[in-house]
């Protein structure tokens, strides 16, 4: 069970009582921590953040939006130090999550389709009404869409995602169609309007049927088409273009409530936001894949690239000629053209067995982690003539193997931890597990082993998951 002493505290002088449990909740992009507290004094999510002057931020945004009566959570405590802070529990259920069997199929229910349109509906909500009488000075890290904070989006991209691609440039060159883009994307500024920045179905949360907004510490003034493209085009949401088209007409009638549209014009410029945006998302997958190691972001990656493959006609003017032909070099490139597109998001278990000599195997989920389990305390038929040119998926070692008497106790531990974990991972939502097997030669004990708990999970589990095989002294793989 997880303890934050500070969060702890909190929770008492919320509540007057102590919490009775705490657990760690799955971490996001951030290096935010989030904690579910339970106790006579409620359900509550405790948020540990790296960054004072970021937290605070959210605090009064927090506030500002409360008083406003937009459904964000309330904020109950927070610490003299603004490192930590206490909120309402809007449950599991995140938008994304929600509309997980859609992206499967492809197929949109028509209630998956109204609860898009609440979203997009309510989004400009935020954007107007949330603007009003908001103190945009303590907005982190900067109070407002200028200039300097497009570049810092353009840079970003550049030295995450372009530079380690391989592709070669012309930095100034490049550095001039990055100022001509932004000049476009400031034109009609400043704004009067609040940006969310984050505003994607990761950061709604589905509570009884109604969407709940979380995650807008990154919020300033700024202009209104950077949120709907941040959420018609993320890139893993993958809307079928049909339906993205609905929902920006959807969205565009509710601005319509509070300023006049022209809808040739607006539509224009989320084009050129669609564009910015995804090179800031290509960034910030760079740096999460290449630079964090967290290769899920990069599952993203052919997506966002097809999505600005159909965006560079916006780029025709002379300053920007020489931006368009580098991001086309980009999306060419065949290392991306081969990378596994999106998928929907599954658990994959992947099970190994190895030789102690060798090493333990590394986790290339990138998450680490896992479970390791040491088969040498069995009798190994290794040190037999009859067994040593065999392996432990020939009959007659696991024959040896199960006269002895061994494996079967081993395997009840085994699945015991196991299945907990596998039933804790997709109830959370979690994509990787690995368990390795190794014993001294990776080829008897430790291959059997792992060939009983592959057929177990994948007769337990069926298409809930997905079971990688993988026997590394044997150099074989195959998936169950």
């Amino acid at each position: 069970m997880a303890r934050d002493e500070i969060l702890e505290s909190l929770y008492e002088t919320y509540s007057g009582v102590r919490a009775d449990s705490s657990e760690r909740l799955t971490q996001s992009g951030s290096d935010r921590e989030y904690f579910r507290m339970k106790g006579q004094g409620g359900t509550v999510i405790g948020v540990v953040g790296t960054s004072a002057e970021e937290n605070r931020a959210f605090c009064s945004i927090c506030r500002h939006f409360n008083s406003k009566g937009l459904p964000v959570p309330s904020l109950l405590a927070v610490s003299g130090d603004f490192s930590r802070y206490l909120q309402s529990d809007l449950g599991d259920l995140s938008l994304y999550d929600a509309l997980e069997q859609c992206r499967t199929s492809g197929v949109y229910d028509p209630q998956s389709v109204t609860l898009l349109e609440k979203v997009v509906r309510i989004l400009p909500d935020f954007q107007f009404k949330g603007a009003e009488g908001m103190d945009f000075t303590i907005c982190y890290p900067v109070g407002s869409f200028d200039h300097r904070s497009v570049m810092w989006d353009l840079n970003y991209f550049k030295y995450c995602f372009l530079k380690p691609s391989g592709v070669e440039f012309h930095e100034a060159r490049l550095e001039n169609g990055f100022e001509a883009l932004a000049s476009m994307l400031l034109e009609g500024s400043p704004y009067d309007t609040f940006m969310y920045r984050d505003f994607q179905s990761r950061n709604i949360m589905v509570c009884n049927g109604e969407p709940w907004f979380i995650d807008f510490q990154g919020g300033r003034r700024g202009p209104v088409m950077y949120d709907i493209v941040s959420f018609l085009w993320q890139a893993r949401a993958a809307y079928p273009e049909e339906l993205r088209s609905h929902l920006l007409d959807v969205y565009i009638d509710s601005v319509s409530r509070y300023i006049a549209i022209d809808r040739a014009a607006f539509s224009a410029k989320v084009r050129l936001f669609t564009l910015f945006r995804t090179l800031q998302v290509l960034g910030a997958y760079g740096y999460r894949g290449n630079f964090e190691r967290k290769s899920a972001f990069l599952q993203s990656v052919p997506q966002a690239l097809a999505n600005l493959g159909s965006l560079l006609d916006i780029l025709d003017g002379d300053s920007l000629q020489y931006l368009a032909s580098v991001l086309l070099q980009l999306i060419g490139l065949p290392r991306y053209s081969q990378m596994p597109s999106i998928v929907p998001d599954i658990l994959t278990v992947r099970i190994t067995s190895f030789s102690f000599r060798k090493g333990i195997p590394e986790d290339c989920s990138g998450n680490g982690g896992g479970f390791v389990f040491d088969c040498r305390s069995m009798k190994n038929p290794g040190l037999y003539d009859r067994y040593k040119m065999l392996d432990g998926t020939s009959p007659e070692v696991i024959g040896f193997l199960d006269s002895q008497g061994e494996i079967q106790k081993y395997m009840e531990s085994v699945i015991g931890l196991v299945d907990p974990a596998v039933e804790k991972y997709l109830s959370r939502g979690f994509t990787n597990l690995a368990v390795n097997f190794g014993c001294t030669g990776g080829r008897h004990r430790s291959v059997c082993c792992a060939e009983r708990l592959a057929t177990h999970l994948h007769d337990v589990y069926g298409n809930r998951i997905k079971v990688l095989l993988h026997h590394r002294e044997m150099k074989s793989t195959r998936e169950l």
